[in-house]
């Protein structure tokens, strides 16, 4: 039996946090003999207007079925796209990866249901390190998977050093 998992979930969105995050998936990976799964979920954001009495008596319109159906599809070509270029930098590192996921939903969730469903022991991914008010406004994936996942968990915060104008690097688990 190993300390260390056998499964490592990376999670990417294609950031320059992720990919900083892939290198340490793939590094971790490679020196513990762990398999390597990549995830990138995915969604549509659904348009409604700003001021339904605007469009008629009747309220706001039904939403075109047709134009949803397109959206749909142009955003999981766009997200596939996404997930086979960071597939490729993965194998570009040395590292065999196991699977690449493409997963439609909202982020931390999947996350969290993909790393349980895969028995993932270890979830790293990038963290744009969003603090108080921002966090609370916009959300964040890292915090809601680390509140949520079952499992041990790694993120990356990088940081502009105004003087040297480098990206340090700061991995907490």
């Amino acid at each position: 039996m190993s300390i260390f998992p056998t499964k490592v979930l990376l999670a990417t969105d294609g950031s320059k946090e992720a990919d900083l995050a892939a290198r340490t998936a793939a590094e971790l990976a490679d020196k513990t003999g762990s398999e390597l799964h990549m995830v990138h979920v995915f969604g549509i954001t659904p348009w409604y207007p700003a001021y339904p009495e605007g469009f008629g008596f009747g309220g706001a319109e039904l939403e075109d079925p047709v134009l949803e159906e397109d959206l749909q599809r142009a955003s999981e070509r766009r997200a596939r796209e996404l997930l086979d270029a960071e597939a490729e930098k993965l194998r570009s590192f040395g590292v065999t990866l196991a699977q690449a996921h493409l997963v439609d939903g909202g982020a931390p969730q999947e996350i969290v249901r993909l790393a349980e469903e895969i028995g993932a022991g270890l979830i790293v991914m990038g963290s744009r390190g969003r603090g108080g008010i921002r966090r609370a406004l916009m959300g964040s994936v890292s915090d809601s998977v680390v509140r949520h996942a079952h499992c041990a968990r790694s993120w990356l915060y990088v940081q502009r050093w105004s003087r040297q104008n480098r990206d340090a690097i700061y991995p907490t688990v």
